[in-house]
């Protein structure tokens, strides 16, 4: 079957059959659960041939998220699929407002490599719980996966339901000259453009979850060795190829070298020798490995910077300037920028003159610090002394601003993304008043100002 007629298809058995029932879809969830949990070695067997990861690892960031996800799904379903009353105004009465919730149609779901089960799995469950038929794409980098993927799927649902396209840049660019009723997009900024685009020309709504340098920032009377081993954690977590890993350090200068011993302590402490450590993840391709240590070149190492061709030990870099190559574009490896500061507001200014982030970390023990920094920056989602962890919680949302991304998902959020809401106003036939017909008169007028104050 070509992607053209997959498309027409879905399309076909959305508008000719009535939406899935809450029901239907909870059991439909409920399926892909047991079908994940059967499956859980090979997904981490998949995962650890497209990037090297260990099992806990697999688990703890890709595995355990989406199994999270479809339980909090299934137990809040039936709530969020319920019509919602509002209020109803005065020129309203007598009636009631509601909000009644419906699927898009068909949604296309685009995912990237780095978390090639998660960013396809999440997305993907938010869009059948709403309702809709799914056409998932997954990353052609990660090719394991990638199959596996289409292996769940195709077990759990008939195709005119949900299906897995699978293939590289040939068939992104056929998927994206087809018209759907929602495109959701998860990669890097310049095919995020190109996706906007192609949905432009049938004013299609989009998600788009990109990416950018997320900043971390750490004042002078931070608890420096807390702050050492979150930030080596959430940079080292799948080899710093992860979207909301702080990207460099902005450091007290008072506080730097201790900073940065105690960062390159828990590395040590975390992986040992990286390069000879099976559970250390590598570059998903030579072409990123060869990207990554281009941006090394020239700079001076503070820790690390060996590499053994596909893998890249974890690396610190300190004298570091805002016109360093590695700061003109997001790193997605295992190295760290570190660079001074003295007074906080310089700190915020230069975040401020660039690009929004999709991610902002700030360790301090001081509330006006931390009330500064989130009141005057914007960014995607955060942490105040700790990193990545916001992405954990089904009641956060996760997304970016501007540069970094449009829309937001994760738990209900992904739910109203896959949404729409219908405005619907039930009318009472028992009263019908004269003053909204013509003729008007000066009374009708009246009324009809006092009505709509």
């Amino acid at each position: 079957m070509t992607i053209h007629e997959l498309n027409i298809l879905q399309h076909n058995a959305f508008a000719q059959n009535h939406p899935y029932t809450v029901d239907e879809r909870i059991v439909a969830l409920e399926r892909l659960l047991e079908a994940i949990t059967l499956r859980e070695q090979e997904i981490i067997a998949a995962l650890q041939y497209d990037l090297g990861k260990c099992e806990s690892e697999s688990y703890m960031t890709e595995i355990g998220l989406v199994r999270s996800e479809i339980h909090h799904t299934i137990r809040h379903l039936n709530r969020w699929s319920a019509p919602r009353r509002v209020r109803t105004s005065l020129s309203q009465f007598p009636g009631r407002c509601l909000l009644v919730k419906e699927p898009y149609g068909v949604v296309l779901v685009m995912a990237p490599w780095n978390y090639p089960f998660l960013l396809s799995m999440m997305p993907f469950v938010g869009a059948l719980a709403a309702g809709n038929h799914v056409i998932l794409k997954p990353s052609n980098y990660a090719p394991a996966t990638s199959r596996i993927l289409f292996q769940l799927v195709s077990e759990c649902f008939p195709v005119e339901q949900a299906a897995v396209v699978l293939g590289g840049r040939e068939e992104n660019r056929q998927l994206l000259d087809e018209h759907f009723d929602y495109i959701f997009f998860t990669g890097g900024k310049q095919v995020g453009q190109l996706v906007a685009e192609k949905a432009a020309r049938h004013l299609t709504p989009t998600t788009l979850e990109l990416g950018g340098k997320s900043p971390c920032i750490v004042d002078d009377s931070a608890d420096i060795r807390l702050a050492a081993r979150r930030i080596a954690f959430g940079k080292g977590i799948n080899a710093g190829q992860t979207c909301v890993a702080p990207d460099y350090v902005l450091v007290h200068s008072s506080v730097m070298q201790k900073l940065m011993d105690e960062i390159a302590a828990c590395w040590l402490d975390f992986y040992g020798n990286a390069l000879e450590n099976p559970a250390w993840p590598r570059m998903i391709s030579p072409r990123h490995y060869e990207r990554a240590m281009g941006l090394i070149s020239g700079e001076h190492i503070y820790f690390g910077g060996m590499g053994d061709g596909i893998r890249i030990a974890p690396t610190l870099l300190d004298k570091v300037t805002w016109a360093s190559p590695i700061m003109q574009e997001e790193i997605f490896a295992p190295i760290l920028p570190v660079l001074p500061f003295d007074r906080l507001d310089d700190a915020i200014r230069q975040i401020a003159i660039r690009e929004k982030p999709l991610a902002l970390y700030l360790f301090t023990k001081r509330a006006s610090v931390k009330d500064k920094v989130v009141s005057r920056l914007s960014f995607g989602g955060g942490c105040i002394n700790d990193t990545v962890m916001h992405l954990a919680s089904c009641h956060l949302p996760f997304g970016g601003v501007g540069e970094s991304g449009m829309g937001r998902y994760h738990g209900k959020y992904t739910f109203d993304t896959f949404t729409h809401e219908k405005a619907v106003l039930k009318k009472s036939r028992l009263f019908d008043f004269k003053f909204r017909y013509p003729p008007y008169t000066e009374k009708k007028l009246n009324t009809i100002k006092k009505l709509l104050k």
